[in-house]
């Protein structure tokens, strides 16, 4: 059972010629599922720039393209914590149609101090959030 899931529906932008999503898509699609997910656990990234001077950048990326998403097809894009480190975060993410599954894969994050361009701790606080949120929907 995912941990969120962001509806997306497959615009024209999205696909090559043929109508087939482009496979960079998904990773957009992705990042805007992990961004509405702090969102829904009460934390944008915006807010964590400016008050704390952190950001999450993607470290690491492993996907597997299955099956074809198409023009206009309404996709479920779901989030997973596969796990929560000290300074990153392994979320599994899939791009679903229905009961088929277009694309799964792996998107390891880090915590980055964004003065120090270094890697920086999850605040407590924050840490605290990502946990909660993701053992609520594994019950």
């Amino acid at each position: 059972m995912p941990d969120f899931i962001l509806p997306t529906r497959v615009y024209y932008e999205d696909t090559d010629a043929a109508g087939v999503v482009y496979y960079a898509s998904y990773l957009r699609f992705f990042e805007r599922c992990r961004t509405e997910w702090l969102r829904a656990i009460g934390q944008g990234q915006q807010a964590l720039l400016d008050s704390h001077g952190l950001v999450f950048v993607v470290r690491h990326v492993r996907l597997d393209y299955l099956a074809p998403g198409r023009l206009d097809d309404l996709l479920s894009i779901e989030l997973s914590v596969e796990k929560l480190g000290r300074a990153q975060v392994v979320f599994r993410q899939r791009a679903r149609r229905e009961d088929c599954i277009l694309v799964d894969g792996t998107v390891q994050i880090a915590c980055v101090d964004l003065v120090k361009m270094k890697s920086a701790p999850i605040p407590d606080w924050l840490r605290a959030k990502l946990a909660a949120r993701s053992e609520e929907a594994t019950l």
